[in-house]
């Protein structure tokens, strides 16, 4: 596709509400093509400078109270705020998505491209683990009876959705298999990015542990409080997530488990550059925290598995535990204390995930269509 500086481009995302990793590809896009209109279900991100001065177009959920505010509350009206958008001015429409964003429809000579972060988790390769821990409160157990009942019904229409885009691109080949799998589309993959710029060497490693993320059940928060509850190690645990799961875990945190929350990035930063290594005990389809802290020449311990295999190099970058359990995740500290690494190698791997690389790489792609 060639002449883009002449093209009417449009991205569109799930939501933008938090800034997270996925918002940290929307702004690389957003740097990419800067004249881009953006459409979302709903927007709540007004001071933060990556958004100023651009042409914002939201969803009709934006104006609906309480579930403006929930983007899982919103799940069933998702997929008619995507369809009610209208991109017939739009040469090129990219969707960065792990939800309901490449619902859009676009006309016939319009170019669709998807960068999918995953398949809908909470239709497809998640379903069960979402149903266990639905956030709608009072509302739970109508959504427990409700969802099962049509969840038949989103998968086929998040099927058929997902044969709208031209092209698919995925974050990762974890998730490239699951979009064969799922949606049975092909996918060119291109790695999420970090600026890695923003991040120095330091090879005088502090003796602490570090994790950071949000305080749900999938981010296995929990396994490791009970890990260093038992080795007694020093441990430091980042998140801006204050909830039930927060407040138990830390009332049963010994005192070697020190929890910091809702602090500055530049405070985060400092901690990637002293830890002594980085945790990453969930299952992700992709995350770019561990990249961040490698950043910082830090090593990674991580459960062996999906996106950690493609962003740890066994024994160069980390070391991997076989098991989410605390048994397997202490042997691999125990292991990791034995071992050396090179905080300098470390910091250059995690060269290859630079922004610089994920736009030449999205814009190589666009311009090849």
């Amino acid at each position: 596709m060639q002449n883009l500086e002449n093209k009417k481009i449009a991205i569109v995302c799930d939501w933008i509400k938090d800034w997270w990793w996925a918002e940290l590809v929307l702004e690389q896009m957003l740097e990419i093509f800067p004249n881009a209109d953006i459409f979302t279900s709903i927007f709540f991100q007004e001071n933060n400078p990556v958004f100023k001065w651009r042409n914002i177009k939201t969803s009709f959920i934006q104006k609906i109270p309480l579930l403006n505010k929930s983007h899982k509350l919103a799940l069933v009206l998702r997929p008619l705020a995507f369809e009610s958008f209208d991109l017939s001015e739009y040469d090129l429409v990219i969707s960065s998505t792990s939800a309901e964003s490449k619902w859009v429809i676009s006309k016939p000579d319009t170019v669709q491209i998807c960068y999918c972060h995953t398949p809908t988790r909470y239709f497809w390769s998640h379903y069960h683990e979402y149903l266990k821990m639905m956030e709608f409160w009072a509302l739970n157990i109508l959504w427990k009876w409700l969802m099962p009942r049509i969840v038949h019904s989103l998968r086929k229409w998040d099927f058929l959705a997902a044969q709208r885009p031209d092209y698919f691109i995925a974050n990762s080949k974890n998730t490239a298999s699951r979009i064969k799998k799922y949606y049975d589309r092909e996918s060119r993959v291109i790695y999420p990015c970090v600026d890695t710029s923003s991040y120095m060497l330091n090879e005088n490693k502090s003796d602490f542990y570090l994790y950071v993320g949000r305080c749900i059940p999938y981010k296995k928060f929990d396994l490791i409080v009970d890990t260093f509850n038992k080795n007694g190690k020093k441990l430091i645990l980042v998140t801006n997530t204050y909830n039930k799961l927060y407040r138990e875990l830390k009332e049963k945190s010994n005192l070697n488990i020190e929890w910091k929350l809702n602090i500055s990035k530049s405070e985060t930063i400092e901690l990637f550059w002293k830890a002594r290594a980085f945790l990453f005990p969930p299952e992700e389809d992709f995350w770019l925290v561990p990249i961040e802290a490698m950043a910082c020449g830090t090593p990674v311990i991580a459960y062996g598995k999906w996106w950690a295999l493609e962003t740890v190099v066994a024994d160069k970058t980390g070391i991997f535990f076989g098991q989410q359990t605390v048994e397997s995740m202490n042997n691999a500290i125990e292991k990791f204390e034995n071992m050396s690494f090179d905080f300098a190698e470390i910091r250059k791997y995690s060269l290859k995930f630079d922004k610089n690389i994920f736009r030449e790489e999205l814009l190589w792609f666009i311009e090849c269509i």
